[in-house]
């Protein structure tokens, strides 16, 4: 198997194997198994996404831009690189859905800060998807979701969504929760009390004493010790993405086609010079693109098409 869209190929093994090499396990098949999933996942999100925009009679689509990873100062041996999906469209103003699989040495000074790393053990492999929707309705909420799979000399899966509506609907909210609460609770006991409650505290804007939205999950370092947690904890990760795909085209169908006034297109661009505050000051994956050699215009999809500040 190999990436579908952008000529970009990654072997993709069955089965994980965990053998240690150079004190850090082997997690090479269970990285590949992984990356296949969040492309299966990127897959059938456009998919869904390029369905809403033929039911609102146009035909956008998304274009698919590989990229390889570049080198960084202090790192070593980059591999890898990703394929930046991108769609602008009549319900999507701005859609972007990435994926990528890479590996290689970590700066040292920033193998200090990610788990598991120094500057003495800085390889890393790190696999995943990200998608941010910026929509043309302000009553359609914008949406992020990210889930990854990362190693160092440990391994652990991260991720999470949150709903950034300008106009919010009580009931938009409470079903984007209810699907998440969903797959939270089929997987741990304390799960979406613990990650909606982490979402709380990381999508905040400290600076405007604002969150940037109404919440939703995040997690990160949810560590594979053995094979049975890094199962247990891959199909949790899984969950998360069939409920991303469960619950956010049902409100984008939902509010697509309701009025606006020029009061709330004014509203959704405030809102949006919010979020693009957060992701260019706090937000963790914008740092660790940058740091690692991603693709720029991969990393930045997430800003919005255009913004205001008053």
């Amino acid at each position: 198997m190999s990436e579908r869209k952008g000529n970009h190929s990654f072997p993709l093994p069955q089965r994980a194997r965990f053998g240690k090499r150079r004190g850090m396990t082997d997690w090479t098949s269970c990285t590949a198994r992984a990356g296949e999933w969040f492309h299966t996942l990127r897959d059938r999100i456009c998919a869904e996404f390029e369905a809403i925009e033929r039911e609102a009679g146009s035909d956008a689509a998304f274009t698919y831009t590989p990229w390889q990873r570049a080198a960084v100062e202090g790192g070593e041996g980059e591999t890898g690189g990703g394929t930046r999906g991108l769609m602008k469209g009549r319900v999507f103003e701005k859609v972007g859905v990435n994926i990528s699989t890479v590996a290689g040495g970590l700066a040292k000074d920033f193998a200090a800060t990610i788990n598991g790393a120094s500057a003495e053990e800085n390889q890393f492999s790190a696999t995943g998807i990200s998608l941010v929707a910026h929509m043309a309705n302000p009553h359609v909420p914008a949406v992020h979701m990210n889930t990854r799979f990362l190693t160092t000399t440990k391994a652990w899966f991260g991720g999470g969504a949150d709903l950034n509506p300008p106009l919010p609907y009580a009931e938009d909210t409470a079903e984007f929760h209810a699907e998440f609460q969903a797959a939270c609770d089929a997987h741990g006991a304390d799960y979406y009390d613990r990650f909606k409650a982490w979402a709380d505290d990381y999508f905040y804007i400290p600076h405007r004493k604002v969150h940037r939205g109404v919440g939703g999950i995040f997690y990160d370092h949810l560590e594979c010790a053995d094979e049975a947690a890094w199962d247990a904890n891959f199909a949790f990760t899984r969950a998360v993405g069939e409920a991303f795909l469960a619950v956010f085209p049902r409100l984008v169908r939902r509010r697509m086609g309701m009025d606006f006034t020029p009061a709330d297109k004014a509203r959704q661009l405030e809102w949006r010079g919010r979020y693009a505050e957060f992701n260019l000051v706090y937000d963790r994956g914008t740092l660790f693109g940058l740091k690692t050699g991603g693709n720029i215009d991969a990393i930045l999809m997430s800003l919005p098409p255009e913004a205001t500040w008053s």
